[in-house]
This record gives structure tokens, sequence and C-alpha cells, in this order.
């Protein structure tokens, strides 16, 4: 039996997860249209019902300060020359997200020597006094492994922490690829693969869920990607504590790393890909923020059931030259036109309102 015979068999019947032998063969796949159908019946076995997901929150940077110096990132400054933010102006803008109809905020900085450690809890804290309701999504695997070697304090302790003054869930953010060799060209300073998998490991066993993410197109090999997918998977057998998984393509910035051009294609198969393999997480995010509007679209053919955040505030991405933005009305008006219902969902996908197609 020819292997695209073998993975489809797979694929139909529900049986045995694909190989990563079988995952790189999607890969290097040229057949786009055949890979996003087999995406596309994974999708509809774990969500038989015509409908896409969304949250409604901003991303709030509480610094820009960063020692890290990523090769890709256009965003951090050296901490001497950052901005922090307030807990008054954090309060402001959780307050500006709930008049929006926000319910969470997903809050992320950089590695910032110059804050001291009671900074981190206390803005939770100030968060969660004024609006105890609202969803925090909050700080990175590279985050929290920098707080532990900085301040030289266990993983555990740093998570137990951040939960009790208000962490409500944990971003996969920082991940980018996990293959040391292309995070040692990439970011040397942040954490290895295998620190960022053991921060996630913790977090799970605290009751913390999380998300997890692939940033591709850094001069990785097809092959690399394999190997962080086969990561995700292994420790979501393990835990069960990944509730999404974002792949989104490098944004080129003014040369600032690398030239290589990152195509829609590639996106969708390395999207449908994701879904295929990751049998045992059950949705998948279109990047619509990196990939705009249509293509996000689009990517619902391809695996994707999610079509993540509104953004009331996005500055990463926008730092490299790239805005989406959306309402929550034309995010509700994007899915009906791809043909779903829509539902507003929390941080951690649990169901809040419904938006039924002919009707809002």
């Amino acid at each position: 039996m020819a292997k695209m015979d073998q993975i489809e068999e797979k694929i139909y019947t529900g049986n045995h997860p694909l190989t990563e032998e079988e995952a790189l063969f999607l890969l290097e796949n040229k057949d786009l249209l055949a890979v996003g159908s087999l995406a596309d019946r994974v999708r509809w076995r774990l969500h038989p019902e015509r409908e896409v997901s969304f949250v409604v929150d901003r991303n709030i940077n509480y610094t820009d300060g960063c020692i890290t110096g990523c090769g890709f990132c256009g965003f951090h400054l050296d901490p001497n020359d950052a901005e922090t933010l307030t807990f008054d102006e954090l309060q402001e803008k959780v307050s500006e997200t709930v008049k929006l109809g926000g319910t969470g905020v997903l809050l992320q900085g950089g590695m910032n020597p110059n804050l001291p450690w009671a900074y981190y809890p206390g803005m939770l804290k100030a968060m969660k006094s004024v609006f105890p309701e609202i969803h925090i999504h909050g700080f990175s695997p590279p985050e929290i492994h920098w707080f532990s070697e900085f301040f030289h304090r266990p993983v555990e302790n740093i998570i137990s922490e951040l939960m009790e003054a208000g962490l409500d869930s944990i971003p996969g953010g920082g991940a980018e690829i996990l293959s040391d060799p292309v995070r040692s060209r990439t970011s040397p300073k942040k954490c290895n693969s295998d620190q960022w998998i053991d921060v996630m490991r913790k977090a799970h066993g605290l009751g913390l869920k999380t998300t997890a993410t692939m940033m591709f197109g850094v001069g990785e090999s097809l092959a690399d990607r394999v190997e962080h997918l086969r990561r995700i998977r292994e420790l979501q057998n393990e835990t069960g504590g990944f509730t999404a998984f974002i792949p989104w393509p490098y944004q080129i910035y003014k040369k600032r790393f690398i030239s290589f051009e990152n195509t829609g294609v590639d996106y969708l198969k390395t999207l449908a890909v994701a879904r295929c393999y990751l049998h045992n997480i059950p949705n998948i995010q279109a990047s619509w923020v990196t990939q705009g509007k249509k293509m996000g679209q689009v990517a619902l053919m391809f695996g994707a059931n999610d079509m993540g955040s509104t953004m009331i505030e996005e500055n990463v991405v926008r730092s490299v030259g790239v805005s989406h933005t959306i309402s929550r009305e034309e995010m509700i008006q994007l899915i009906h036109s791809g043909g779903f219902d829509a539902f507003q969902r929390s941080n951690v996908y649990s169901r809040l309102k419904n938006y039924p197609r002919g009707r809002q």
C-alpha cells in the first residue's frame, strides 16, 4: 500500500496516530488540497457541529524591556530604555477590555532585570482587585523559566505564587521551534526546548491549562517542524493540559533576521499537518493576525476550528509591520460568511455565547 493510502486509511478510520515519518511525508507533499482534505476530515471528526469559536480579549505587553535579544523580534528594547506599565495603567486597559465585551487578557512581556519579583504577582492582584471576573492568560514559558533563574526560585513556586495572585492559564508563546539547533541560532539566550516543555509540564501538574504554539519559517527544516509537533503531542499524552495549538509563520522585519519567503501555501500545509498529527489536542487556531482575515477564513477548511482573539490590542506582531484588526461583529460575520455558526468562548475554551447564522 502506498504511503498516502496508509495515511488516508488512518485518518478516515480514526485509528492509530500518524508517525513522524508520515507527518514529514505530508509536509513534503506537493498536493496542498489533498493534505488539506485530510485535515478537514480530522477537524469534522473532532468538531462535528458546523461552528467556529473565538475569544474577545486583548494582548497587554507589560514591559518591552528584554535582555534575550531574539533575532526575529522587532518589539524588544534595552531594559534601560524600556517602558513598563504601572498598576493603574494595567487596570485601565482591563477596564477598556471589559467595556468592549472582553472576557480576558493575554499578558506578556520580556525578560527585564530592572523589575523586582513583587511587580509580577502585584500586577495580577491589581487587575483582579478591580475586575475579579477577568481571565488572565499570562506569562509564556520563557518568561517563567527566566523568573526562576533570575530570582533563584523553583518553577513550581513561581507558578504557584502567580496562580495565587490571579493567573488563570498560560499561553504557549516562546516556543518558536522546539529543536535546540534552531533555537541556538534564533534565540540563544532564551530557554531551550526541554526547559519550555518542563514549564508546561509543571503548569499542567498544578492544574493550569495552557496553549501550545509554533512560529515557523526561520530557516528550520521540515523535520524540525515535525520534531516540534512530536514534543507537543508527547506532553499532551502525558498531561492533557493543552487546550489548543496555534501555528504561524515568522513575519519578516526589515531583513532584521532572515529573508525566507513564507507563503500562504506553506502556512496552510503546516496548519493542516498539525491538525492531522496532533490528534490529542482538541482545538487548532487560525492565525488571522499574521495571515489576514481572508486567509484565516481559508484556514477553516484546512483543519482550524477556532479563529482566536479579536485582538482589542496587539503590539508584538504590529512591531514588525503586520497589522490586522477586527471587531467582534466583523469576526462573527467572517465566520458566518465562511459557512459556520459562531460562538464566543473563554481563554480556556468554555462556551460563553452563541451567534448562529441568520441572527446575532
